[in-house]
């Protein structure tokens, strides 16, 4: 296991923050959450001044980042090149899309392949097959990297010390009644994992959805991320959940490893 916390967690001091960069993707953040913002929303959310939200909306406008429809805001598809960019720098990213569309078509559930970044599990690739179900976890959704089986996975590849790290820096905050919150239970649970090689997630993300996940590791022993099916309670049993889907996943990952390693 590497400990690449450096790259995990973000290290700049909070004095040597720009506080007018961290204003603009504040207002960006805001309109997202919106599905679309006007200026009078935007002031509000923000507790910024009007005239001020309006000059980081005019930059914004003009960068292309931000589109406008009649008096509301909509984030630009300026942000569609720079995160399929951010996304193509993943080590492998063209298998790993068309192993996470195989595993779709296979499993017939939903498909997702997560990243860690910053401490956060970040959703790359998802594809759902002939009955998956919607769940939370669309492409570039973040969530906090203990409240999924593919972040459990990602985590188990770590040092203990490190989670502590993560732990220190995030906490265990709550998505369902399910989440893992107490520090105790997911170091035992991570050594589960580490011994079985594969992640579960009872409704602790999405209540009544169970997943399964597998970690991926590039040559160097560095975390890609991990892949994960997940599917209703119904059609995810225990025999599916623990044992038929973490070895057709480990399969996956060991083809996918072996590729990597040689190309």
């Amino acid at each position: 296991m590497v400990d690449t916390l450096e790259n995990a967690l973000p290290t700049e001091k909070s004095g040597q923050e720009i506080q007018s960069l961290k204003r603009t993707f504040n207002i960006v953040a805001a309109i997202k959450d919106r599905n679309g913002a006007r200026l009078t929303e935007l002031v509000d959310a923000t507790e910024m001044s009007s005239s001020s939200v309006h000059k980081h909306l005019t930059t914004l406008l003009q960068c292309d980042f931000v589109t406008k429809k009649g008096d509301e805001y909509h984030v630009g598809l300026r942000f569609l090149d720079e995160g399929a960019h951010a996304r193509s720098q993943i080590q492998g990213a063209d298998l790993i899309e068309k192993k996470v569309h195989e595993l779709a078509e296979q499993t017939e559930e939903t498909v997702q392949f997560t990243t860690h970044e910053h401490g956060r599990a970040v959703v790359l690739y998802r594809d759902t097959g002939r009955h998956g179900v919607p769940t939370k976890g669309k492409v570039g959704k973040r969530f906090y990297i203990h409240q999924c089986s593919a972040g459990k996975a990602i985590l188990s590849t770590f040092p203990d010390e490190t989670v502590r790290r993560f732990i220190d820096h995030h906490g265990l905050p709550a998505l369902t009644d399910a989440t893992v919150t107490d520090e105790e239970r997911l170091f035992k649970e991570l050594a589960n994992i580490r011994e079985r090689g594969f992640a579960t997630n009872y409704g602790e993300s999405t209540a009544g959805l169970r997943a399964t996940a597998v970690p991926l590791t590039a040559p160097d022993d560095s975390t890609i991320g991990a892949f994960a099916v997940a599917g209703p309670k119904h059609r995810m049993g225990d025999e599916r959940l623990t044992n038929d889907l973490p070895q057709l996943l480990k399969s996956v990952v060991n083809e996918l490893e072996l590729n990597l390693a040689y190309s």
